[in-house]
C-alpha cells in the first residue's frame, strides 16, 4: 500500500473499493461494480451469479464444518476445499495403525468413505431485513438496542425456520449495523472423507511457508454430502445417497496466463477496513505482540513433543496448526500495519472528517468519544489478551476452567440433584474428550510458563488476591522460572482430573469443595473469576461504545460524500461473498520479481528427505523426476503447475473458496494470502495483496497419478 495523499480522494481510498479490493455481496452487485467485472473478463450474466429461482453459481458453494468454504465439484456430491479444512476430520479418522493424516486416504468407491463429525450449509436465499429490524429497535437507547437485538433476530428468522428441511435463517449486521440482511441455508449433517493428499503434500512447507510466496503446497482434501433419497437433509445413515446438487463447477484443466480473470466466491470471516487510528495504536502496541508471544511459547512446548513421538504428533496435529496460523499471521499484520503508517493514515483521515462535522450534532464529538472510550480500556487490554491465549491456552487450565459451570450447579441456591447430575454428566464427558486430546508433557511446561508470563507482564494491581502470595510460600522466588516448573508439575501430579478414581468418587457426589480444593480449578478458576468479576463488565462496556461508536461513523462517512457509497462493501463476516480480480505477478521488493505460478521443478528444489516440513512421498519425487504429469501438463512450461496468484481481496474463512475463470469453471483453491499484505483485515494493498491459490491440476494430478483414484476424476465435468 503506497502512501496515500490525503483529500477527499483518501476517502475514497480508504473507505471505497479501488483496483481488485472489494468483498461483495452477490445478490447486491450494483451495476458499476459488475460492469468492473465484465472488464476484468467475466462472460457470466449476474443471474448466474446468484440467483433464487434459478440454479446459480452460489448454489454450488457451501460452508464447510464451521471456519471454511467448500464447493461442488460434480453431480454427485462432491466437495472439493483445503487440507488445513478438513484437518481435524482427516486427524479423527486416523488412528497409529491407520495414520491417514500422514500417509494420504482415498476412497476408491463410495463405500469406502468414512464418517465425520462435519457439517455443510448451502445458501437458499438472502432477505433484506433491514425494516424489520429497525421496527423491532425503534426508538431504543443503544444499550437497550443491544439488549433487545437477539429477541428481535429470532421473531425474524423464526419465520424461515423448517426443521424438516434443514432450513434456518442468520442475521448479519452489514456496515456496522446500518444495514441488515438475513441468510436462509440448508443444513447437511452427513458429510463423508473421500480423499486427502498425504501431509507433507498438504502442508508442504508447514510453518516456514505459511503465508509466504513463491508457495508449492497441495493444500487440498476431498469429501462427499449425503442426503436421504428424496434430497433432504439427514443424520448419518447407510441409506443415505449423495446429494444431487442444484449446481456444480466444471473443473478447467486449460491453465491459466499472466492476466486472466479470477473470481472467489466464499465466506470470508472478518475484517475491520473501517477501524480507527485508536484500534490500530492498540492492535500494534498490545493486543498483537502479546498473542504473539503467548503462540509463540506454546508451539514451541507442543513442537518438543510432537518431534518425538507419531503418536502425540497426531494427536496435537490439529491444535497446533490452528495456533501457528494465526501466530504468524499477527506478527505480519503488525509489521505491516507499521511499514505502511495506517495508523497514521487513519488519524489523518479522522481529521479530516472531524472539520466536517462540526456544527452536526449527531457526529462531531464520535472521535472524542473513541479517545475516552480507548482511554479507559487499555489499561486493561492486555489482562484480557492474557488470559485467553495464557492462561487458558494451557488445555488443562481450559479445561478445568469449563468446571466453574458444575460448581455453580452444586452451588446455586434451590438447585436440584437432577440439575446438578447434568452438569457433572456435561463435565464427565467433556474430560473424556479432553483427555484424549491432551499431551502431560507439553502442556505441563505451558502452564509453568503462562503463569510466570501472567507475573511479569499484567500489573500486579491486577493480579487475582492471594493467588501468587500463596504460589510463592509454597514453591519460593516468584521471579525463579524454576519455582512455577516445580508449581506446574505438584498441580498435574494432585489434581483429580487426572486420577480416575478421584474422579468418579467426585462425580458420582459432587462436592464444591472438594472442587474448589482441586489445584488445576482453582489456578483457572482464581484468574478467570478475577477477570469476569473485576474487569469483563469493562470490556463489555468498552465494546458497547464502540459499536454504537462505529454505526455513526459509517452513516457519517456515506454522509460526507455520497457518491463513495456505489463503490463501498460492508466489512467481512462469514456471510458469502465475491471478489474478483486477475492472475497477477508481482515485484515485493527492490529487484525482486515473483512469477504468477510455481511448477513441480520448486517442489524438488524444496524436498529435504526426511525434513519435517519438506519432505515428500518417495513416489511424487520418483513421478516429478520422470516429468509424469499426465493430462495435467502445463504444455507452456513443459512442467506441472503447483500453486498461483491472483490480486482477489480475500481472508479468513475464504480457506477452500473456489478461484473461478471467466466462464465458471473452477481453476484453483484459494488457501493463503501472502506475508507482505498481512494488513489486509484493516487495510487493502491494491500494489502488493495476493492471494495464494493451489492449481486445480495439481490437485487432480495428485488424486490420479499420486493417489490412484481415478474413480474421484471420473466423476468430474473436465474442461479441456
Amino acid at each position: 500500500m503506497k502512501k496515500i495523499f490525503l483529500s477527499l480522494v483518501l476517502m475514497a481510498s480508504i473507505f471505497k473499493a479501488s483496483a481488485d479490493e472489494g468483498m461483495w455481496l452477490p445478490m447486491l452487485l450494483g451495476q458499476q461494480v459488475y460492469n468492473d467485472m465484465v472488464k476484468k473478463g467475466l462472460k457470466l450474466t449476474k443471474e448466474q451469479l446468484y440467483s433464487i429461482n434459478k440454479a446459480s453459481l452460489k448454489d454450488a458453494i457451501l460452508i464447510f464444518g464451521g471456519g471454511c468454504t467448500g464447493e461442488i465439484v460434480s453431480n454427485q456430491g462432491l466437495i472439493f476445499t483445503n487440507h488445513h479444512c478438513g484437518y481435524g476430520a482427516i486427524a479423527g479418522a486416523s488412528s497409529v495403525e491407520h495414520n491417514y493424516l500422514r500417509d494420504g486416504f482415498y476412497a476408491y468407491n463410495k463405500d469406502q468413505e468414512i464418517k465425520s463429525q462435519l457439517t455443510v450449509q448451502f445458501l437458499d436465499r438472502i432477505v433484506d431485513v433491514t425494516k424489520e429490524v429497525e421496527e423491532g429497535l425503534k426508538g431504543l437507547a443503544w444499550a437497550d438496542r443491544v439488549k433487545k437485538i437477539q429477541e428481535v433476530y429470532k421473531g425474524i428468522t423464526d419465520k424461515v425456520l423448517d426443521k424438516e428441511n434443514g432450513l434456518a435463517g442468520r442475521i448479519y449486521s452489514m456496515f456496522k449495523d446500518n444495514q441488515y440482511l438475513m441468510y436462509v441455508y440448508k443444513t447437511y449433517r452427513d458429510v463423508r472423507l473421500v480423499g486427502a493428499p498425504p501431509e507433507s503434500v498438504g502442508k508442504f512447507g508447514g510453518d516456514t511457508d505459511n503465508w509466504e510466496w513463491p508457495r508449492h503446497t497441495g493444500d487440498f482434501s476431498i469429501f462427499r454430502v449425503y442426503g436421504t433419497k428424496d434430497g433432504k437433509p439427514a443424520e448419518y445413515s447407510k441409506e443415505n445417497v449423495p446429494l444431487k446438487p442444484k449446481h456444480f463447477l466444471p473443473v478447467s484443466i486449460k491453465g491459466i496466463k499472466d492476466g486472466d480473470y479470477a473470481m472467489i466466491y466464499g465466506y470470508p470471516g472478518g475484517t475491520n477496513r473501517y477501524e480507527t487510528s485508536y484500534g490500530i495504536k492498540l492492535k500494534n502496541e498490545i493486543e498483537n505482540p502479546s498473542l504473539v508471544g503467548l503462540r509463540d511459547m506454546r508451539l514451541k512446548n507442543m513442537h518438543e513433543q510432537m518431534i518425538k513421538d507419531p503418536a502425540v504428533k497426531l494427536k496435537l496435529a490439529s491444535d497446533y496448526a490452528g495456533i501457528a496460523n494465526y501466530w504468524k499471521f499477527f506478527d505480519g499484520e503488525t509489521k505491516q500495519l507499521i511499514k505502511f503508517n495506517t495508523y497514521g493514515q487513519k488519524q489523518q483521515y479522522e481529521e479530516k472528517f472531524t472539520k466536517w462535522a462540526q456544527g452536526k450534532p449527531e457526529y462531531q464529538n464520535i472521535f472524542a468519544d473513541y479517545a475516552k472510550n480507548y482511554a479507559d480500556w487499555t489499561p486493561y487490554s492486555k489482562h484480557r489478551v492474557y488470559l485467553r491465549e495464557g492462561i487458558l491456552g494451557s488445555p488443562l487450565s481450559a479445561y478445568a476452567s469449563s468446571l466453574m459451570g458444575l460448581e455453580a450447579a452444586i452451588v446455586k441456591t434451590g438447585a436440584t440433584s437432577a440439575d446438578i447430575k447434568k452438569a457433572a454428566d456435561a463435565a464427565d464427558a467433556a474430560r473424556k474428550q479432553f483427555m484424549e486430546s491432551e499431551d502431560k508433557p507439553s502442556d505441563e511446561k505451558i502452564l509453568a510458563a503462562v503463569a510466570m508470563a501472567f507475573y511479569n507482564d499484567i500489573d500486579k494491581s491486577q493480579h487475582p488476591i492471594g493467588f501468587y502470595e500463596k504460589l510463592k510460600g509454597t514453591f519460593g522466588d516468584l521471579k525463579d522460572d524454576a519455582t512455577y516448573k516445580k508449581w506446574a508439575a505438584d498441580v498435574f501430579a494432585k489434581t483429580m482430573i487426572f486420577d480416575d478414581a478421584k474422579w468418579a468418587a467426585f462425580i458420582a457426589a459432587p462436592d464444591a469443595t472438594v472442587l474448589q480444593a482441586d489445584p488445576a480449578f482453582d489456578f483457572a478458576s482464581s484468574f478467570v473469576k478475577n477477570y469476569n468479576t473485576k474487569y469483563a463488565p469493562f470490556f463489555t462496556t468498552f465494546n458497547t461504545k464502540n459499536n454504537e461508536l462505529g454505526r455513526s461513523y459509517l452513516k457519517g462517512i456515506m454522509e460526507m460524500n455520497p457518491e463513495a457509497v456505489k463503490k463501498m462493501y460492508p466489512d467481512a463476516n462469514f456471510s458469502m461473498r465475491v471478489s474478483f480480480g486477475n492472475v497477477k505477478s508481482y515485484n515485493p521488493r527492490d529487484a525482486v520479481h515473483y512469477d504468477y505460478v510455481t511448477t513441480s521443478k520448486g517442489i524438488l528444489e524444496k524436498y529435504v528427505a526426511g525434513d519435517y516440513e519438506f519432505d515428500l512421498p518417495t513416489k511424487q519425487v520418483e513421478l516429478l523426476k520422470k516429468k509424469d504429469f499426465g493430462q495435467y501438463i502445463d504444455k507452456s512450461r513443459n512442467d506441472l503447475v503447483v500453486g498461483f496468484i491472483t490480486t482477489n481481496d480475500i481472508t479468513g474463512g475464504n480457506s477452500g473458496s473456489p478461484v473461478i475463470d471467466g466462464n465458471g469453471n473452477l481453476i484453483g483453491l484459494a488457501f493463503d494470502g501472502n506475508y507482505e499484505a498481512l494488513s489486509h483485515k484493516i487495510a487493502f494493498d491494491k500494489d502488493l495483496n495476493r492471494t495464494i491459490c493451489v492449481d486445480v491440476r495439481y490437485v487432480l494430478w495428485c488424486v490420479d497419478k499420486l493417489g490412484g483414484a481415478k474413480n474421484i476424476i471420473d466423476e468430474l465435468k473436465l474442461v479441456r
